[in-house]
């Protein structure tokens, strides 16, 4: 099996080179090497590769900044994955998709399940929603795969290593306790992302969802992430987590006050529920200390 990972150097990306290294040949290629702008060059680059898996964990994931940039979200999120959608058909081969909880309002108040009707209301999750209804629309063999609230090791612009930062250099932190969702680890993702390429034939085309087990507000998710830091000896000298409503700290991009998706699909396909979110988060930073100087 050849597999082209695209975005081994984004979060998701990074941990995908290690759970897809042993099934076959891997190809990985960042964004230095694949402009997603370009919808022929992609094409062409693709048919070229020729690959039986094509793994796209490549994204523009700028909440807020996709608010006064939406052509370049739409090109990446939205055009992208339609010329990798048409390539992986041509190869005949099973495309792999990562997708987001942002695609729903976050009304509804109960886990959201595959077949629920999206209305994104940013326009990150706008972008989103177009590669997945462009991906569908090309056919073919696909996965799309949404998650949400994904933290790793790789990159800087997580919330962990954001909570890591700020706790290291603040007293008091105030952080939105309305906002209900699954905080999920990239190499948790990565991991049931290999065990669907494994199964890839018994899979029937379509769409799953995937987080780590539980839910939490990020004021949760923020205490957790202190209270796993301090014994591993993390630089913290924060003192009080702040519990405020999303009013008190606008933002130029809604977000779903309720995104919590449900994987039961995902689960009885692959035979196991995905770890709690605070075990995979104690994981991460222990992996994170081992890391850190």
């Amino acid at each position: 099996m050849k597999c082209l990972v695209i975005g081994s150097q984004g979060q998701v990306g990074g941990e995908l080179v290690k759970t897809l290294a042993p099934l076959g040949e891997l190809v990985s290629w960042h964004r230095q090497q694949l402009d997603l702008t370009q919808g022929d060059r992609i094409y062409e680059a693709v048919r070229t590769l020729h690959p039986d898996v094509i793994v796209n964990a490549a994204a523009y994931t700028a909440v807020d900044r996709a608010e006064a940039e939406p052509e370049l979200a739409h090109q990446i999120n939205g055009l992208a994955p339609k010329y990798l959608a048409l390539a992986a058909r041509d190869c005949e081969a099973t495309l792999f998709h990562l997708s987001t909880d942002y695609v729903f309002d976050g009304t509804q108040g109960f886990p959201y399940v595959e077949t629920d009707a999206p209305n994104p209301q940013s326009l990150y999750g706008q972008s989103k929603l177009a590669g997945e209804t462009a991906i569908r629309e090309v056919g073919g063999r696909y996965v799309i795969m949404r998650t949400a609230w994904v933290y790793g090791c790789q990159g800087t612009g997580n919330f962990v290593k954001t909570m890591l930062r700020l706790g290291a250099e603040r007293e008091t932190l105030r952080v939105v306790n309305d906002q209900i969702g699954s905080p999920t680890w990239a190499y948790d993702i990565a991991a049931a992302m290999a065990a669907m390429v494994r199964r890839r034939d018994q899979l029937s085309s379509g769409i799953y969802h995937y987080t780590n087990s539980g839910v939490a507000s990020w004021y949760d998710f923020a205490v957790a992430i202190f209270e796993e830091a301090v014994p591993l000896s993390f630089p913290i000298k924060l003192a009080t987590v702040v519990p405020i409503p999303t009013s008190d700290y606008p933002l130029p991009a809604p977000r779903p006050a309720y995104s919590v998706l449900s994987g039961v699909k995902l689960s009885q396909c692959l035979g196991s529920t995905p770890p709690h979110w605070r075990q995979s988060l104690r994981r991460m930073l222990v992996e994170l200390s081992e890391q850190t100087p």
